[in-house]
């Protein structure tokens, strides 16, 4: 199950926080602004996976799988019962319906377009579980509710 999805810029600032598990809001500050300090201090030629008893902001038994694109960094908290090579494919295919939706999506286009960020994420994971792993059922998703709002 994935635990949480974050979305941050190469400054920290984050552009999407999702949390699948209940949290309060002191820990969900915390995990937000370490997963930042032990991401971004990572060299490239590091594996892409954190194991959760390494950090301090992840529960035994959980691991972080992250991948960067320019500017943003795409954070999954997951527990053992999904593949972190899975994670990285959905990670991979998120990134590409944004680029499909706002050519060569950049952080403004987050920012800026919010709501459409969150349904296409919703689109692809619901309640911390992968619902959608082909990205032309997803466009085509998106071209629906696109029509649907003229």
């Amino acid at each position: 199950m994935i635990d949480s999805i974050i979305i941050l810029n190469n400054y920290g600032n984050v552009r999407l926080s999702r949390f699948y598990t209940t949290k309060d809001c002191a820990l969900q500050q915390k995990i937000l602004k370490e997963t930042f300090k032990l991401i971004s201090g990572r060299g490239d030629n590091m594996c892409n996976f954190i194991e959760g008893s390494h950090t301090d902001i992840c529960e035994e038994g959980k691991k972080i799988v992250y991948r960067n694109y320019a500017t943003l960094f795409f954070v999954f908290f997951i527990d053992s019962g999904e593949s972190e090579l899975g994670i990285l494919d959905i990670i991979q295919m998120f990134v590409e319906v944004l680029d499909s939706c706002y050519q060569d999506v950049c952080e403004l286009d987050l920012v800026f377009n919010f709501d459409k960020i969150n349904y296409i994420l919703d689109e692809i994971v619901q309640g911390g579980l992968i619902v959608e792993t082909r990205k032309s059922a997803v466009i085509e998703s998106v071209k629906k509710m696109k029509l649907k709002r003229q």
